[in-house]
């Protein structure tokens, strides 16, 4: 069960880091949208990425995956509360509802391991 929500958070963190390292269109848009310079977006892409290494990193240390879900977990929370501000509705709001719901899940599964 760990091992498949540590997979799951790696890949909620390493999809949209990648899409925002790469400039995507759809990020580029998102950033325009919530008025983030686009250089400060892509830095939480970076942030997103070393999350997703430190989740993997987690299988075998533990205490790297706790600190990687729970940065993800506050970036999450920070992510929400960018949604709400922009007005965004809960269809727009989803991603980050779902990542920070796997962060959570994650933190619980390494904690009771």
């Amino acid at each position: 069960m760990f091992i498949t929500i540590s997979i799951l958070l790696a890949a909620a963190c390493f999809v949209p880091a990648v899409a925002k390292l790469r400039s995507h269109p759809k990020m580029l848009a998102s950033a325009n949208h919530f008025g983030i310079p686009w250089a400060h977006y892509r830095l939480i892409g970076a942030v997103e990425f070393v999350a997703a290494v430190g989740v993997l990193a987690g299988l075998f240390w533990t205490g790297l995956g706790l600190a990687a879900a729970c940065g993800m977990a506050l970036l999450l929370v920070g992510a929400l509360t960018t949604h709400r501000r922009a007005g965004d509705g809960l269809k727009h709001a989803a991603p980050a509802v779902v990542a920070l719901a796997i962060s959570l899940a994650y933190l619980a599964a390494a904690l009771t391991r």
